[in-house]
């Protein structure tokens, strides 16, 4: 009995079984496997290979579809956080904070300020994440195939959501400015990123990531990690809880952070031992203001 040229040919059963499927000839690709076997993934780099996209499969009768063109911003961060989702290895370290004093201490400061300005829940997470990156520096980090780059100042990305999609401006030196000067910036740089009114310094580095989504009433959720950072502190909804303290029940205030970390430059004893830090921070955020 003769032998045919497809039985010849080096491949994997999967990649014959996509091959058959996608009358693609076997015979016309070159193999990357050991000792040239064919692969499934070198059936998309074949010229002959189908291109898919992606249509529904059926619409209800008397719908439309309506195309939304994606612009530029759309485009870059979609592939953005595609790298980051496939190539970092993620993990999430999540804890409670108890943020009583830290609503107390807003409630005073705004009433002081008598509408000159007004600090927000966000203010004071952002100083305590740049306070707890100076103190434990470790966590002040990102990734490369050299060497782990350790940075000196805390310069905090801030998520915020515009028509053009999502943005992260910077309050450049977080740890060395006040809570006011961190509230004038956030919505300057925010107000002009929903302009798309930013200059690429703005927006273009950063060494931690802040996504606050408590505002929506979010309570917990785990965040992209924005590259090359290798934290982002997803922050949900503070929430009114019973709790026991020296043996009695009391009500308090809880928000919920849970910190994405590049398990390449911050390992999980690195992140919890962060958290713990800034825990401390955003429960006694007296302590940041001196």
């Amino acid at each position: 009995m003769t032998q045919t040229a497809e039985n010849r040919i080096l491949a994997s059963p999967l990649a014959k079984r996509l091959a058959a499927e996608q009358s693609v000839d076997l015979s016309s690709i070159k193999g990357s496997g050991p000792h040239g076997r064919i692969v499934k993934a070198d059936l998309a780099k074949s010229p002959s290979a189908p291109r898919v996209t992606h249509t529904p499969a059926s619409l209800p009768a008397g719908e439309d579809v309506v195309k939304i063109p994606n612009n530029n911003i759309k485009k870059i961060v979609a592939q953005r956080l595609q790298e980051s989702k496939q190539t970092v290895p993620h993990f999430y370290l999540t804890i409670e904070c108890r943020i009583d004093a830290l609503l107390g201490a807003r409630k005073a400061i705004n009433d002081a300020a008598n509408g000159a300005y007004k600090i927000s829940v966000n203010d004071f997470i952002i100083k305590a994440c740049a306070n707890a990156l100076m103190a434990y520096p470790k966590a002040n980090v990102s990734w490369t195939d050299e060497a782990i780059l350790q940075y000196a100042h805390a310069d905090i990305s801030v998520a915020v959501s515009t028509e053009n999609g999502l943005i992260t401006p910077i309050v450049r030196q977080a740890e060395n400015k006040g809570m006011r000067q961190i509230s004038d910036e956030v919505k300057d740089l925010a107000g002009r990123a929903r302009e798309g009114k930013l200059m690429p310094e703005e927006f273009q580095g950063g060494t931690f990531t802040v996504s606050n989504l408590g505002m929506y009433g979010i309570k917990e959720f785990g965040a992209i990690i924005n590259p090359p950072q290798a934290c982002i502190l997803a922050v949900g909804a503070g929430e009114q809880k019973p709790f026991v303290e020296d043996g009695e029940v009391k009500i308090g205030t809880f928000m919920t952070c849970t910190l994405s970390v590049d398990h390449r430059a911050v390992d999980g004893a690195i992140g919890a031992e962060y958290l713990q830090v800034l825990k401390q921070y955003l429960e006694n955020p007296v302590s940041m203001l001196v």
